[in-house]
């Protein structure tokens, strides 16, 4: 097993680089969550909202028309409960 061969029919060479891979993007993600969570602490820290920073940026990810029908079905919602 350790040339790489096959074990079961698995290539274990490739098996390795995959498993290998993902370790180093799960890595890379927890480092980028870091960073996010400094960037948002530093907009609390300038008097910014985060919750509402949050939402903004669910929106900016989200297609025009998609935003747009919830946009109307919150105000159609709002209207029904006269909030």
């Amino acid at each position: 097993m350790a040339d790489g061969g096959e074990v079961g029919g698995i290539a274990a060479a490739k098996l390795k680089q995959f498993v290998e891979k993902i370790e180093r993007l799960e890595a890379e993600k927890a480092d980028l969550a870091t960073d996010i969570r400094e960037v948002y602490a530093e907009a609390k820290g300038n008097g910014f909202d985060t919750k509402i920073m949050r939402q903004v940026i669910k929106l900016r990810k989200m297609e025009e028309p998609d935003r747009k029908e919830q946009d109307e079905l919150l105000d159609l919602y709002r209207a029904a409960l006269e909030i």
